[in-house]
């Protein structure tokens, strides 16, 4: 993994690691994009710190404003992207897309895949325009019973 950052093109967003450091505002960031869905604290902690995770977060002026991980998986060839989110007033202003982005340029498996709930339309687009393709459906995976949709990438 890489110390450096980079910025997200047209917006003031860093790209740059990940540290159990960020905990607290990664709670934050979990809890008011994922409302039905949050990480409990012992599953933050581990995407902090387990081995073989890439973990990047977008910051603006020092501030966490998202967060991404990706858990590789080399025995199986892929790796799959546990979590990914940007601050709702972030939103719609590529920080998802250069998160994903640089995740992936440092997972180094020939495949990634992630899950997202059937009915979050602006994220399967997202997914599918940096070139994910649906290859599945898990029945009633989230709360409240809604389906997710299983997407892949080739590398």
């Amino acid at each position: 993994m890489t110390s450096s950052s980079t910025t997200v093109p047209g917006s003031p967003a860093a790209i740059e690691p990940a540290t159990w450091r960020d905990l607290n505002p990664l709670r934050q960031i979990e809890k008011e994009c994922f409302p039905q869905d949050a990480w409990p604290l012992w599953d933050l902690i581990g995407v902090l710190t387990l081995p073989n995770i890439v973990r990047l977060k977008a910051s603006v002026n020092g501030d966490m404003i998202g967060f991404i991980a990706g858990d590789i998986r080399r025995s199986e060839g892929l790796a799959w992207i546990a979590t990914v989110a940007v601050l709702p007033a972030y939103q719609r202003r590529g920080v998802g897309q250069a998160l994903m982005l640089a995740c992936e340029a440092q997972l180094h498996v020939p495949r990634v895949r992630l899950s997202v709930r059937s009915s979050n339309s602006s994220a399967i687009r997202l997914y599918e325009n940096i070139g994910y393709v649906r290859v599945g459906i898990w029945p009633a995976y989230y709360l409240g019973g809604e389906d997710a949709v299983v997407m892949e990438k080739e590398l």
